[in-house]
């Protein structure tokens, strides 16, 4: 089997993986999910997610960590969230902050 057959099977059953753990959260009963723990818990869980995954591409290269423009830029974000900006506003601020490091030569 080739490489890139291989490569969709994995993304096929990791689709398959997701949808069936989506179609089992629908089946769980809903006075389980009404409990103040795991509320408090289901909710951090989604915080960490999102938290991890803006960890990844902001110092992610390949296998191995970097430091460039994307670091900077993501200060400015968290600093417009901060001071309750507009998600639009947040968004543009850091990649104009990312696009001006960079034409300015930072990788």
């Amino acid at each position: 089997m080739s490489e890139h057959a291989l490569t969709w099977l994995a993304v096929l059953a990791a689709g398959a993986v997701c949808f069936a753990i989506k179609m089992i959260g629908h089946l769980v009963p809903e006075h389980w999910l009404a409990e103040p723990r795991i509320a408090r818990t289901s909710s951090l869980v989604t915080v960490a997610l999102l938290a991890a995954l803006v960890g990844v591409q902001a110092f992610g290269s390949g296998p191995g960590l970097a430091i460039d423009a994307r670091l900077p830029a993501l200060a400015v974000a968290a600093l417009a969230l901060a001071l309750r900006a507009p998600f639009i506003v947040v968004v543009v601020a850091a990649a104009a902050v990312a696009a001006t490091l960079r034409a300015l030569g930072m990788p």
